[in-house]
């Protein structure tokens, strides 16, 4: 399921049978778990695309186990931040938080100061995002293929919002500017919800997110250009992929829940 796939409140509906399957009420009342509040940390800023499914996740898990769950966004260098804190917590059941799938890129360059194979304890994928290309609706660029037209003619001429050096979005957009054969400007936020209000106000010329844009595109502010997904994504069927578009890339970025190694199973 991705959150482009569904409107706010299917997604909502959707993550009660995670919720339970996650946090099961039968194995909390055994244990006696938990007793006390639990913190969730979310490694993007609040208001993104990621900080509302999390959110959305925990208000479930929380009617589930009766205790308050705690959001906390750590935000910065592209979700390592938030990762890296719940890596080092006490696995004792009450740090949790989201993993993206990035922290299996982070290792291998050395910004993630811990190992994703040993490090976590990964309890349950919650979402799929899928990515896209938006541009204001009065933008130059009309399609794809304009945009990829002006960027040939004017190098580095052109900019696009992301949420972070090195993350999915970044290396994703960086992945499609080479099957095309232009020099983009990428600019780094925190977040998408930052890189989102950028592209409303026009300080950079494309956002390039997960779902942020949804809400804006079928409001008709912004043009959705394209889509990194193997197939359409349904709620926008009339976007083509950027495979379908001529260019052999495809991003998709699972999310799930996680948190320190030595997790009690149950």
């Amino acid at each position: 399921m991705t959150t482009t796939q569904t409107t706010r409140r299917e997604f909502i509906v959707a993550t009660a049978a995670t919720g339970a399957a996650l946090l099961n009420p039968s194995l909390a009342m055994a244990d006696e778990y938990p007793s006390r509040a639990i913190t969730f940390i979310c490694p993007w800023p609040a208001g993104g695309t990621a900080d509302q499914s999390m959110r959305a996740i925990c208000q479930v898990a929380s009617r589930v186990l009766k205790q308050p769950i705690t959001v906390e966004n750590k935000a910065g260098a592209a979700g390592m931040i938030g990762a890296k804190a719940i890596a080092s917590a006490k696995p004792d059941g009450y740090t949790i938080g989201q993993i993206p799938i990035s922290v299996t890129r982070f290792s291998q360059i050395g910004t993630l100061q811990a190992d994703p194979r040993k490090d976590f304890t990964y309890i349950a994928r919650t979402s799929g995002q899928t990515f896209g290309i938006a541009v204001l609706a009065d933008s130059k660029f009309k399609s794809l293929k304009e945009m990829v037209a002006y960027a040939k003619a004017n190098p580095g001429k052109v900019s696009y919002g992301h949420a972070g050096v090195g993350g999915a979005t970044h290396v994703g957009m960086e992945e499609f500017a080479m099957a095309a054969g232009i020099e983009l400007n990428g600019v780094a936020y925190k977040g998408g919800a930052a890189a989102l209000n950028d592209t409303l106000g026009g300080q950079v010329d494309m956002l390039v997110d997960s779902s942020s844009w949804a809400p804006h595109v079928e409001a008709g502010k912004l043009r959705l250009l394209g889509t990194f997904g193997e197939q359409r994504t349904p709620r926008f069927s009339n976007t083509p992929t950027l495979k379908e578009q001529g260019f052999k890339v495809s991003v998709e970025a699972p999310n799930g829940i996680g948190a320190p190694s030595g997790l009690s199973a149950d």
